[in-house]
């Protein structure tokens, strides 16, 4: 074949349009690294997965600053935050911004955009946030005439309650800050998200309490890498196993929960195994 000027723009251009970035093409994800001597890391504020200090601007606290740094450290270099919204990360995962991204769930559509490793960072429930008085064990503590449920609107949430709650008084809002100032306010006994947002908001709220009623509905979260490296995605799987396996990715969430002002114990675990 014979390269010309024309044949070599073109075929820079249609890398570029598959949303590869060329220098993770020519020498890999885990070289790049290495030879930049950071690991990028994409963060945002979400206790107790990433937590900025607010004095120092430093990112200081969360379960993905914890494990970003165990595996910078693994590879030999620093960890490097890049500060990213969850609406914009694949982008920037895509445009060669930031190297990983924790806990974004691996949906069918995210897959034509980024990889995914195999195992699974953590395992989230689904979750009442409930008056203290208000005994909740099972799902069907709550499927009662007198107990006000709040959920979001057409989610997944309001699908489950739906049918396993009909005879609760279910209360539809637009979105999961609607339905938790509800609880707030008292105008209803609970408010039923999956767990992660519930965190912050019995932190915020300095009332209530976090339940998984059983049986428990849990589903996985996962970390999100730049599309087309297996050698990358390999190594990350590997880590990910190895710290779901030994209980440290537990560990870590347990002590971002307590930085965040949270007792460990009082809320759900990430390991599908604890779940009760």
């Amino acid at each position: 074949m014979t390269f010309t000027r024309r044949s070599i723009v073109a075929g820079l251009a249609g890398a570029t349009l598959l949303g590869l970035p060329l220098a993770a093409r020519a020498e890999g994800t885990l070289e790049a690294i290495k030879k930049r001597g950071t690991f990028r890391v994409g963060v945002t504020q979400a206790p107790p997965w990433f937590s900025k200090d607010p004095k120092s601007g430093e990112w200081t606290s969360g379960l993905g600053i914890s494990m970003g740094k165990a595996m910078a450290q693994a590879l030999g270099v620093k960890m490097e935050t890049v500060e990213v919204s969850w609406g914009n990360s694949i982008a920037a995962l895509q445009g060669d911004k930031i190297d990983i991204m924790f806990t974004i769930d691996a949906t069918p559509e995210r897959k034509q955009a980024v990889d995914f490793p195999e195992t699974p960072l953590l395992w989230y429930s689904l979750a009442a946030l409930a008056k203290d008085d208000l005994v909740v064990k099972t799902w069907e503590d709550l499927n009662k005439p007198g107990v006000r449920i709040a959920v979001p609107q057409a989610s997944s949430m309001d699908r489950f309650v739906t049918e396993h709650t009909p005879k609760a008084d279910i209360q539809r809002f637009p979105d999961n800050a609607a339905a938790i100032a509800a609880f707030q306010s008292g105008r209803v006994e609970a408010v039923v998200l999956f767990h992660p947002p519930l965190l912050a908001a019995r932190q915020r709220l300095g009332k209530g309490k976090i339940v998984v009623p059983t049986p428990a509905v849990s589903q996985a979260s996962s970390t999100a890498l730049r599309k087309g490296d297996p050698e990358f995605v390999a190594w990350i799987d590997k880590q990910l196993a190895e710290y779901y396996k030994s209980g440290q990715t537990q560990k870590w969430y347990e002590q971002a929960l307590a930085d965040f002002g949270l007792d460990p114990s009082l809320a759900p675990p990430i390991m599908k195994e604890m779940i009760k």
